[in-house]
């Protein structure tokens, strides 16, 4: 069996002296599926664990997410901690008072989003600043938000700054015109999908900028039962990709790994990736995660995953 890494295991972001944990916190559920009170024990939990790398959004839960972290962050050493959150989606409250998101990369919006989530968090500084899917916006993402942060950065408010995204075409492109220090992508290179390995991955890689993985489980699919409900790319998994996960989980069952840890260990075996940031609604899912990554993995796993066509032949992998 080949020795797995662990969850607290770190790597550094960029050329920057950010480091985060190969095991962070997403932090989509936690607003969404989990109660207030067990948001902050889930958290909690994830740093007792070790974990150090949390990510976050205005958009997630409309600004739920972020104040859910206000909390547990306060218990915890602010030098020791990395937070993620992002700008493009800012939040306005409507007639009835209710917070609702709408896209804003303008300058102004990208201030005004950076200062609420600074509110919302309860912190003085953000570590990593990141554009949130400005695939419809993408000419004024270059002319006012991405300098917005670039200032951010300069000031000492952001530590690195980037974009987060479900594509790595745009993100490639941001990442040759603009002095970026990382990227989220969402669910592009997975053990079902692996697109951004020929162009992108290696860009980054040769360039020293980092890639933290969100979507690890494809939204949902390599961390189900692989029955006919299951989820792909926020909808119904196609019949083709269902094929190819149960094939999957057929070699993994053959060398007793489970799916989610060869899911997780795959992508952070990437010299590019620096972190992969499931998400958890649950301590269940905090505890799970971890065992996850530290699940010994044999190298014939991999081995066998390429010789059956599962696997991109040049994907590095931990053997």
């Amino acid at each position: 069996m080949i020795a797995a890494m662990k969850a607290t295991d770190t790597r550094r972001i960029g050329r920057t002296a950010l480091r985060v944990t190969r095991l962070g916190l997403g932090g989509v559920f936690l607003a969404i599926d989990a109660q207030p009170a067990e948001a902050d024990g889930l958290i909690d939990r994830a740093a007792a664990l070790g974990v150090r790398c949390f990510d976050t959004a205005p958009m997630y839960g409309n600004g739920e997410s972020e104040r859910r972290y206000r909390g547990p962050l306060a218990r915890l050493d602010r030098s020791d901690v990395v937070i993620s959150t992002k700008v493009g989606r800012r939040l306005e409250e409507d007639a009835a008072g209710t917070e609702q998101w709408h896209f804003d990369f303008s300058r102004d919006g990208v201030m005004r989003t950076f200062e609420s989530s600074l509110e919302r968090l309860g912190v003085d500084h953000i570590d990593i600043l990141l554009v949130h899917d400005p695939d419809d916006h993408e000419d004024q993402a270059m002319r006012e938000a991405f300098p917005a942060l670039i200032e951010l950065r300069e000031q000492g408010l952001v530590g690195a700054i980037g974009a987060g995204m479900n594509q790595w075409e745009m993100e490639l492109r941001f990442a040759r015109e603009l002095p970026l220090d990382c990227f989220l992508l969402a669910g592009r290179y997975t053990l079902l999908e692996q697109g951004a390995l020929t162009e992108f991955l290696p860009y980054c890689a040769a360039n020293g900028i980092s890639v933290i993985a969100g979507g690890p489980y494809n939204s949902g699919i390599l961390a189900s039962d692989l029955g006919e409900s299951a989820s792909y790319n926020y909808r119904a998994a196609p019949a083709e990709m269902l094929e190819r996960a149960r094939a999957i989980k057929a070699v993994c069952d053959r060398h007793d790994v489970p799916l989610k840890a060869a899911a997780l260990q795959f992508i952070l075996a990437h010299p590019a990736l620096a972190a992969v940031i499931p998400g958890a609604a649950s301590i269940a899912e905090v505890e799970e995660n971890v065992r996850m990554v530290e699940t010994p993995i044999p190298g014939a796993l991999w081995t066998e995953l390429k010789e059956a066509g599962l696997l991109d032949p040049d994907a590095p992998t931990s053997a």
